[in-house]
């Protein structure tokens, strides 16, 4: 029989049952960008942990005085005479942080690693509290990181004028002029994050908003279900 042929009967399902069978479908697919969103997460906080720790955010060339590289707060120079290098530096000892803009970016970049792992803390309140609400916090948190994280980012180059990474990379070097040094891959990655850190948190507000809008369509249906009978 062909559709909407003579003698054919169609049946349509009631607006109750289309509407439960979206709104299974709506769930389901919320989960499973949750789940994702969640997953992702994770790995940024990975990210920022590697940031944080990694002493590679700028490094020595083929033109410079001497070798080495530069974190956050630890770093590494050589001598000049040998092959080896000369390690200092310590979050927990910020006078052997070599410039203040070093340590301004130690603190925002922290920040933000606290933060993230912070949020990944508050998975545990999706068994406790609204499920919206928890996206929420978690998007303001992710929000917070990513803010911290510009932050750090625009404040490390203004250090590269100190004494320590002059040394190692020539006179020529300055506030945001490297001279005979390169920018590394956790500087690069600590960048990365930012735009990882900015979606994240537009996601967990996206999926929050649509868990308000989920309760309010359940409450709506109760009462109507309540008015019917």
């Amino acid at each position: 029989m062909i559709p909407g042929a003579p003698g054919t009967t169609t049946t349509m399902l009631p607006a109750s049952e289309a509407a439960k069978i979206y709104q299974t479908n709506y769930v389901r697919n919320s989960r499973a960008i949750g789940v994702l969103w969640a997953i992702f997460t994770i790995l940024f906080a990975i990210v920022n942990v590697v940031c944080f720790i990694q002493p590679y955010w700028i490094g020595d060339g083929a033109d410079t005085p001497q070798a080495g590289y530069f974190g956050l707060f630890h770093y590494c120079i050589g001598n000049g005479l040998s092959r080896d290098l000369t390690c200092q530096g310590s979050f927990t000892e910020f006078s052997t942080i070599p410039s203040g803009a070093f340590k301004a970016a130690s603190f925002f970049i922290g920040m933000s690693m606290a933060l993230v792992l912070s949020c990944i803390g508050c998975f545990a309140l999706f068994f406790f509290c609204s499920t919206g609400t928890v996206y929420k916090i978690c998007g303001w948190m992710q929000l917070a990181a990513g803010t911290c994280l510009i932050l750090g980012c625009m404040i490390y180059p203004d250090g590269w004028d100190s004494d320590e990474v002059k040394r190692m990379c020539g006179e020529q070097t300055d506030k945001y002029t490297l001279g005979a040094c390169s920018v590394r891959w956790a500087y690069i990655l600590a960048i990365m994050g930012i735009l990882d850190a900015l979606i994240l948190s537009f996601l967990a507000f996206v999926l929050g908003n649509r868990q308000d809008g989920l309760m309010s369509e359940e409450l709506l249906g109760d009462k109507s279900g309540t008015n019917g009978i």
